[in-house]
């Protein structure tokens, strides 16, 4: 299993960062590696809440549907993403502090059966691959 963890300064008030980053779809804006990024439903952002988001990882285009699997308003959201070879888990928790607002991402990367094989590998690539993320998650909250 990869993961990666960071916490992100946001220049939005805790609310705003909260409801850009629980509607998924907005993945595509800051992460570099997301190809495509859609809602797959209608209606409030809660638990069953559904997207679609392709990343190009190791030159393939690689989708992944996720679900939020727990929510708590205007704090935190968790989903899960999984195809036939992978899971991602990815949780995100907003927090008002003295200095403004701050973002603290942790996503767990798995692959499914054989695959685990390559999981040592997994671990370097989905550093790279999480930096990037981190790094246009930061300009994005910025503003």
């Amino acid at each position: 299993m990869a993961r990666y963890e960071t916490t992100i300064p946001s220049g939005r008030s805790a609310q705003d960062t909260f409801d850009y980053l629980a509607d998924f779809s907005t993945t595509e804006e800051w992460d570099p590696g997301v190809v495509q990024a859609e809602r797959l439903d209608d209606g409030p952002i809660g638990p069953g809440a559904r997207f679609r988001v392709v990343s190009r990882f190791l030159g393939r285009d690689v989708p992944l549907e996720y679900t939020v699997t727990a929510y708590e308003p205007g704090h935190r959201v968790s989903l899960r993403g999984e195809n036939g070879t992978t899971v991602s888990e990815d949780e995100i928790t907003v927090e008002s502090d003295a200095g403004g607002t701050r973002v603290h991402y942790d996503a767990d990367l798995q692959l499914k059966g054989p695959g685990k094989l390559l999981d040592p590998a997994l671990k370097l690539v989905f550093r790279h691959v999480g930096d990037r993320a981190a790094d246009g998650l930061r300009q994005a909250l910025a503003a």
